[in-house]
């Protein structure tokens, strides 16, 4: 039997000196010094350094010089250390080399594609087609190596606290909750179908209803969207639920589960606030206008409704008489060195989010320049300037419209200026809680109510009145977790009595016999006694993602789908034979 190594390659040093071994792995380099033959051998642990001598061992030195890169070796020889001034004291392997004397080549090597090397460049199509050789490289090795050492802490310490890790059915039935689901044809029944599940949401719930108490779930997740830097049409969350809990306990939990995380694989940065900040949604729009507010910086806004409500100017007054329409204003410290082109750019971010443009005002050597000033009282100046507390060199955007139009365009004006002005510092961790989400929300197309979230959301007690006269000022018992304005979990106590459920599903307009059709385990279950319970779902790549500082989640990713939901390397979705689709009751149109 052979014994392909003794030592992996980054792990021999000086104390190995003089020691037999056996290394196997990838020819990631190769030089020839006038005789010395030198290969860096490459695994998944390192790198060491092979010289073969043809003073030494004739043969060996033969087979050295016949390899290539990405050739897979197995050698033997023996360590000594590097002469001084050969070392290279930034390899974990660096002080030594390995003298061989045997060759073995175990599988030969086309040339790739791209160079297996850290500091090149490559397009990214070509790496996910070649995955397998883009997952060599350290990048990709080292994230792949912190996502499974994430993976491993949250398991360690939720086991520490009694949960159970369960597994949830991949194959379910259809209950849409807001995303396109992927379909799944039965063959074994004709004209029925599986999902995939988008989430374990009435999986996890049931668990509860079993008594399990505490469940988590390290879940794959299914959504048909549309692809985006940070979504795949499959992703992995953690997922987890708890019996007999308010939002405090859920959100204890989690936040001192981010806390040994943090301290694991953030160590170097700082963080802005413990306990984490919790703010209502309403304080998080009205200040920042983002439900995900990033608090590394301030640019917090004023609200200018009640001095502008009869102003001359009519942008302002028109958005006022409104129904649920605001003015916002934005003070940027320094903002007034923006130049014209600036300012455009801003104005077009904020028509991204709705606006119909964005008003503004500067301050430079004592005098106030606005197009809008000619519109505006001294007084109604005044008190504006007064509100925003305006200095020289400052600049002010204004945002007139409904609310959440208003709020979320100057939102992203907001954090276009941190980004020009730097103002995100990248060494601080700026964590939050967001609480009291909207249950309801009035869709912009036909005016009907839809979920926020999903229809498992408990409602705040005092709220609960409004179910019958105002259902969208009814408010959830939702929570999102934020860390420099990325959402990295969400969160709900749960609806756990028939009653409820059902007059959450009338507001939807979802009939008794819909209800039954699509969630009728549900409500059966309830029935039989569901403790009140509650629980988040993390957004894994993402996290990971945040981590490494890598800008899209397919980093992190093994094996990821492209931007159109392809892969690239299995070239699928594809075709499939006409017998299989015809087995499966499907006729292609």
């Amino acid at each position: 039997m052979k014994n392909y190594r003794t030592h992996t390659c980054g792990q021999l040093n000086n104390s190995d000196d003089g020691k037999a071994v056996a290394l196997s792995g990838w020819v990631h380099s190769r030089r020839d010094h006038g005789g010395l033959i030198f290969v860096d051998l490459r695994d998944r642990y390192g790198i060491t350094q092979i010289v073969a001598d043809p003073t030494h061992d004739k043969d060996a030195h033969a087979m050295l010089d016949s390899v290539r890169p990405e050739y897979v070796v197995m050698i033997s020889g023996s360590v000594r250390s590097r002469p001084e001034g050969m070392r290279n004291e930034r390899m974990a392997t660096g002080t030594i080399e390995v003298l061989v004397n045997e060759v073995s080549v175990l599988n030969k090597a086309k040339t790739p594609p791209f160079e297996i090397s850290p500091d090149r460049e490559v397009n990214e199509e070509l790496r996910l087609k070649y995955r397998y050789l883009d997952l060599r490289r350290e990048r990709m090795r080292e994230n792949i190596i912190v996502r499974h050492k994430v993976i491993k802490l949250i398991r360690d310490f939720l086991d520490k606290r009694n949960f159970l890790e369960i597994e949830t059915p991949i194959l379910i039935k259809g209950t849409p909750e807001g995303s396109r689901e992927y379909l799944v044809p039965s063959r074994l029944h004709p004209g029925t179908f599986y999902v995939l599940p988008q989430s374990p949401q009435q999986l996890k719930q049931l668990l509860m209803v079993g008594g399990m108490d505490r469940y988590f779930q390290i879940a794959r997740c299914f959504r048909d969207e549309d692809q985006r830097g940070d979504r795949q049409p499959e992703f992995t969350q953690l997922d987890l639920e708890m019996s007999f809990v308010d939002e405090k306990d859920v959100m204890e939990v989690n936040e001192a589960l981010m806390m040994e995380l943090v301290s694991k694989f953030q160590p170097d940065k700082k963080i802005l606030k413990t306990p984490f900040p919790i703010i209502t949604w309403q304080e998080a729009m009205n200040n920042y206008g983002s439900d995900k507010p990033d608090l590394r910086f301030g640019l917090k806004f004023a609200d200018i409704t009640e001095i502008v409500k009869n102003c001359g100017f009519k942008v302002f007054a028109d958005a006022v008489s409104k129904k649920d329409g605001v003015v916002k204003a934005l003070r940027v410290p320094g903002g007034a060195s923006y130049t014209r082109k600036e300012i455009d750019e801003f104005t077009e971010t904020a028509k991204i989010y709705g606006a119909k443009g964005l008003a503004y005002a500067t301050k430079n050597g004592g005098e106030v320049k606005s197009p809008i000033l000619k519109f505006l009282s001294s007084d109604e100046q005044k008190a504006i300037f007064d509100a925003v507390s305006l200095e020289d060199g400052d600049i002010v955007f204004f945002a007139a419209d409904e609310f959440r139009t208003a709020c979320e365009s100057l939102g992203a004006v907001r954090l276009a200026c941190a980004r020009s002005q730097k103002l995100m510092d990248e060494s601080l961790l700026a964590f939050c809680w967001v609480i009291h989400f909207p249950m309801f929300e009035m869709s912009k197309e036909d005016g009907s109510i839809n979920a926020a979230h999903h229809p498992f959301c408990s409602i705040q007690e005092e709220d609960i009145p409004l179910l019958g006269t105002d259902p969208l000022k009814a408010r959830a018992k939702a929570y999102d977790f934020v860390m420099n304005g990325v959402e990295v979990a969400g969160g709900s106590i749960r609806i756990h009595t028939p009653e409820l459920q059902s007059k959450i599903f009338d507001i939807l307009r979802i009939s008794k016999d819909d209800a039954n059709k699509r969630f009728g385990h549900m409500l059966e279950a309830f029935q039989y006694g569901a403790p009140p319970h509650g629980g988040i779902a993390w957004g894994l790549d993402r996290l990971v993602m945040i981590f490494q500082g890598e800008p899209n989640i397919r980093e992190v990713i093994a094996f990821p789908k492209d931007q159109r939901a392809r892969d690239l390397m299995l070239d699928a979705p594809s075709q499939m034979p006409e017998a299989q689709v015809k087995e499966l009751h499907i006729k292609l149109a």
